[in-house]
Order: structure tokens, then C-alpha cells, then sequence
């Protein structure tokens, strides 16, 4: 296990740095410039801007600033303090910079505002599609051929299918305009939280409820979910325990990566309800150029997509004994 933890681990510094790198160069090859606008700015005031933000640079010396840990003055060389010791700063400090629009602010301070703000509404809408999901799922399996059955397997299907921006349309026509039942857009109150969470919440649960049955179905076939039944045991003691269990690695990996993917990809649920977080961030970010908004939003949400790969590895040695003799 802890050779497994270790290359893990060097795969996850790996990964980001291959991802700072990326996101660096991809937004350095954006055409146009952070301060170009409807209304041009006079070329005096520009290139102040520019030299004040080392955009005068070339590539590489803007690249070894940008992910550090060392400053460099325009030369390329070492800042030191007035004691003479060194002045750290970049990517690798946790100091991604500040912004280009906001000027005021660092993008660690912009991070800092909407980054809990995504999570909020993340982790709302995970925990309303498990618990929705996976009964839904277990329900499907074991009344397998019956009504209700096929119509969660048509719900589930639709929830799949339907686009996201149709169905947060949906929630906020019906739920905000005809029974104006909650608000139309904005954060502030446990009101706002609830269409947001519905609309990002309901794909995933029924991907859950297909992941569910199906593996459920595939368990309650197995030989010691009949010995479990011929020794009297409930038919839903018998889901509960051992069938959702020994079916429960494809929803682990579901769960990860769903979760980093509702913190990273709800674009279109936050820009549609107003809501201040790190996709309408990112959407803003890019009209604007601002680079390294976009250069951090990229990275947090890289960071979490592979930390969280490297626990569901971990979660898969918990469930399954075979799994853990392999790692160790």
C-alpha cells in the first residue's frame, strides 16, 4: 500500500504540473490581450499596464514567475527582501497572482470568495442525488420486470438525456415564475440553494439509480446472496448488505468524480441562476482575459479532480479485499 500511496502520489505532482504548464501556454496563446476592450486604451497607459504586470516579458521568464517559487525582476533574476532573504511567490506557494480585472484583488482572494460558495452547492446536490439515486437504484432492482421499475428506468433515462440548461430552465420557470415558490436568481438564503441543487443534483442521481441497479441486478445473482436469502435474512436487508456493498465500486468512482465535475463544470447551472461561483467565475474570466483567474480556477479544480482519484484508489482497497492484497 505504501508504494502504491507513493507513485500515487508522484503521479498526482506530475498531473498538475503537466496542467500549469497546459493552462500557462493555452491562455498565453489567446489572441488579444487582458487590457483590449471596446474602447482601446492609450498606448502610453498600456504599456504601463503590461510592464506593471511583466506581460513585457518574454514567455519563458512570465512561466518561471508564474509557477515560482521565486520572484524574478526584469531581468530574470532573484528579488530579495530588504534583509536579503528571498521572496518566495507562485504557483508552487499557493500564490497564484493577481487578477487582471480586478486589480484590487489577488486571485487568491477571488478563489477564496467563490470557491466555498461551489462547494456549498456541490455538496447539496451530491447529497440530494445519493439519496435519491441509490434507493431509487436498489427500488429498480429489486422489483426488477414490475411498474414502478420501468418507470424509474424511464425517469432515469430522461435525466440522463435531458441538457442541463433545459432542465434549470425548467426548475426555474415552474418553481420561481408560475409558482413562485422560491427565488429566480441569487445567493443569500437556504431558498436560493434549492433549485441550484435540484438542477445540478438530478443528472447525477440518475446515473446513480442506473449504476445502482445494475449492479445490483448482477449481485443478487451471485451464490452468496442466495445463501444470504435461504438463511431467512430480508429481501432488503439482503440489498442493503450484501448487494450494495459488493456493487458499491462503480459508484465510489461515480460519487469522486461526479463530485469534482459539480464543482468544476456547473457553468451553466450558475451563470443561469446567478449563483457566485467558480464556473460563472471562470465563464467571466475568459470574457474578460483575465489570465491568471483562469490559470487558478484551472488548477483548484485539477487539484481536486486528482486528489479525489487518488482517494477513490484508496476507497477501492476498503471495499474489496482483492483489491488491497494486489496494493499491498
Amino acid at each position: 500500500m505504501r508504494r502504491f500511496l507513493l507513485r500515487r502520489l508522484l503521479w498526482f505532482a506530475l498531473t498538475l504540473f503537466a496542467v500549469v504548464t497546459l493552462a500557462f501556454a493555452l491562455m498565453r496563446g489567446v489572441r488579444g490581450g487582458p487590457f483590449d476592450g471596446e474602447r482601446p486604451l492609450p498606448a502610453a497607459i498600456e504599456r504601463n499596464l503590461r510592464a506593471a504586470y511583466h506581460l513585457d516579458w518574454p514567455l519563458w521568464k512570465q512561466y518561471l514567475e508564474y509557477v515560482g517559487p521565486l520572484n524574478l525582476d526584469e531581468h530574470g533574476a532573484e528579488l530579495l527582501g530588504g534583509d536579503g532573504t528571498r521572496v518566495l511567490g507562485g504557483v508552487l506557494t499557493g500564490d497564484f497572482g493577481p487578477s487582471f480585472r480586478y486589480r484590487d484583488f489577488t486571485v487568491n482572494d477571488i478563489l477564496a470568495q467563490s470557491l466555498p460558495i461551489s462547494l456549498t452547492l456541490g455538496t447539496l446536490a451530491l447529497l440530494f442525488a445519493l439519496s435519491v439515486g441509490i434507493p431509487a437504484g436498489l427500488a429498480s432492482a429489486l422489483l426488477r420486470g414490475r411498474a414502478l421499475d420501468v418507470a424509474l428506468r424511464l425517469a432515469t433515462s430522461l435525466g440522463i438525456a435531458l441538457p442541463s440548461f433545459v432542465l434549470a430552465s425548467g426548475l426555474l420557470f415552474l418553481f420561481a415564475i408560475v409558482w413562485p415558490l422560491f427565488p429566480v436568481a441569487g445567493y443569500g438564503s437556504w431558498r436560493h440553494l434549492v433549485l441550484p441543487s435540484l438542477a445540478l443534483g438530478a443528472p447525477f442521481a440518475a446515473y446513480a439509480a442506473r449504476l445502482v441497479r445494475t449492479g445490483a441486478l448482477e449481485v443478487l445473482a451471485q451464490d452468496y446472496v442466495r445463501t444470504a436469502r435461504a438463511k431467512g435474512l430480508g429481501e432488503w436487508r439482503v440489498l442493503a448488505v450484501h448487494a450494495l456493498r459488493n456493487a458499491a465500486i462503480p459508484i465510489v468512482t461515480l460519487l469522486g468524480l461526479q463530485f469534482a465535475q459539480l464543482l468544476g463544470g456547473a457553468v451553466v447551472t450558475e451563470t443561469i441562476f446567478a449563483w457566485p461561483g467558480v464556473g460563472r467565475l471562470v465563464v467571466e474570466a475568459i470574457f474578460n482575459r483575465d489570465f491568471p483567474v483562469v490559470q487558478g480556477v484551472v488548477l483548484v479544480v485539477s487539484l481536486i479532480f486528482v486528489a479525489v482519484s487518488v482517494l477513490i484508489d484508496v476507497a477501492y482497497a476498503l471495499l474489496d479485499p482483492r483489491i488491497r492484497t494486489e496494493l499491498a
